[in-house]
């Protein structure tokens, strides 16, 4: 359940280089930034993309239509420019112990150690969450995101062959990383 802490949660990091960029709650006055955000995305990376982040109705719809509760996304920004998004998506039923972590940089600021940031930001949601388990699905072309996983914590633990389809038919294996939150008591 969304909480007025996570609503108002404002983080300053600073890079390695110096930079300074706030996290925080993605809002509905961020229509604009996320459409610039994604504007400049190659055709290369939006290839790997779930959603076609250049349809202006999807980027609409994703910043009028929020809710926390089932997914809640994290933004990085440098004044009125998003620098970065991160999305925690919860699980229901079952699955309720369990979130998928999803995150993406703009160019200018991969390799900067904002991913990091970003990614333990959501981990600190996912505890307050009281989330057991949090999940990634990385291509494994993607070795240096993986390795930036692993860095925080992430273990691999399952690689699933041929699971991703890219828009020309191609298929890529996925990664399925997973950092454990709660320990598995052993009882008896």
């Amino acid at each position: 359940m969304v909480t007025k802490e996570d609503l108002i949660y404002r983080q300053i990091v600073t890079m390695r280089d110096g930079a300074r960029v706030l996290l925080r709650p993605l809002m509905p006055t961020d229509r604009q930034a996320m459409l610039d955000f994604f504007l400049p995305v190659s055709n290369e990376e939006r290839r790997y993309m779930r959603h076609n982040v250049n349809d202006s109705q999807l980027i609409t719809s994703w910043t009028e239509n929020i809710d926390y509760d089932q997914v809640f996304p994290l933004v990085a920004t440098i004044g009125d420019r998003i620098v970065g998004e991160a999305t925690l998506h919860f699980n229901e039923g079952p699955a309720r112990h369990r979130a998928e972590i999803r995150i993406f940089l703009a160019k200018d600021f991969k390799r900067r150690g904002l991913g990091s940031k970003l990614i333990q930001s959501l981990i600190d949601i996912a505890r307050k969450r009281s989330i057991h388990l949090v999940e990634a699905q990385v291509v494994t072309d993607h070795v240096e995101v993986i390795k930036a996983l692993h860095k925080v914590g992430f273990e691999t633990a399952a690689v699933f062959e041929e699971y991703f389809m890219l828009p020309d038919g191609e298929i890529r294996d996925v990664a399925c990383l997973m950092l454990r939150l709660r320990k598995v008591e052993d009882e008896f």
